[in-house]
């Protein structure tokens, strides 16, 4: 069984290589031990019409496009977790305009150095970058009105630690929308244990309705899942962690791995 400090040390050095690299994630993002990759840009969404968007921040390696659904108003403090090289801040950017705010959260030092660089290029002087885990942020208590987040939160070991953070760092009457991954059925366990799945997104992602749950059990209320797709993962990716007999069970069993883009408040007592 793969530990939670082994889950934290194989994200951090897949995101720092991807950091490092000069192009968007691709198909040489996530190794197995077969030697086949995983392309991540199958879950990601097309940002490329939007307005902020920067190409040099965006490494393809969303699952939704949080801030369609965020709500995001100017002058707002919005908090992007697992912000990567800065695609969803420069986005937020945009709407929250120069009386704003926008934190990005990365724990990974290669990604912070990039999204630095990346705001340094575009001259904006309300973006912070923070190194940070989202499981214990080092953002103040009620000082946020938004969070945002793109498939990042299946990557955190202890969901229920991070959406209670969550909960903590909003302000009365805040609210959060991310884009993250699910699942509806059982992963053979060869998959759920495998650490390069857990950096493509698929093994730490939770049941469905126990995500739900969880979001419930810390104080949020009003959840809405605004959007929901159907991630393919090709066979060649399974076939790096089972075999043919188990590619076939997994198959017809009707497991259905989905991006959900979900929103919910916090109370405003």
């Amino acid at each position: 069984m793969i530990t939670n400090l082994k889950i934290k040390d194989e994200v951090q050095k897949k995101y720092a290589e991807i950091a490092l690299s000069n192009q968007n994630c691709g198909s040489s993002c996530c190794g197995t031990d077969s030697g086949t990759t995983f392309d991540y840009t199958i879950m990601s969404d097309n940002y490329s019409k939007l307005e902020g968007y920067y190409s040099e921040a965006d490494l393809g390696l969303g699952c939704g496009i949080p801030t369609e659904f965020a709500g995001i108003k100017e002058g707002d403090t919005v908090l992007d977790l697992g912000s990567g090289a800065g695609n969803d801040v420069f986005i937020a950017r945009r709407t929250v305009g120069d009386n704003g705010k926008v934190i990005g959260i990365d724990f990974t030092d290669q990604m912070i150095d990039k999204a630095r660089l990346n705001c340094d290029k575009l001259g904006y002087n309300n973006i912070e970058f923070r190194k940070g885990d989202i499981e214990n942020m080092p953002i103040d208590d009620c000082s946020i009105d938004v969070i945002i987040s793109n498939c990042v939160l299946n990557l955190v070991p202890d969901k229920q630690k991070a959406f209670s953070e969550m909960y903590r760092v909003l302000k009365p009457g805040g609210h959060f929308c991310v884009s993250d991954i699910v699942i509806n059925g059982e992963l053979p366990d060869n998959l759920k244990n495998a650490a390069a799945m857990y950096t493509g997104c698929v093994a730490g992602a939770l049941q469905k309705e126990e995500y739900l749950q969880i979001i419930s059990n810390n104080g949020f209320n009003d959840t809405k899942i605004h959007k929901e797709k159907i991630i393919h993962i090709p066979d060649e990716i399974y076939l790096g962690f089972i075999n043919h007999e188990e590619l076939t069970k997994l198959n017809e069993s009707g497991v259905e791995i989905l991006s959900i883009t979900v929103e919910a408040n916090k109370s405003i007592k």
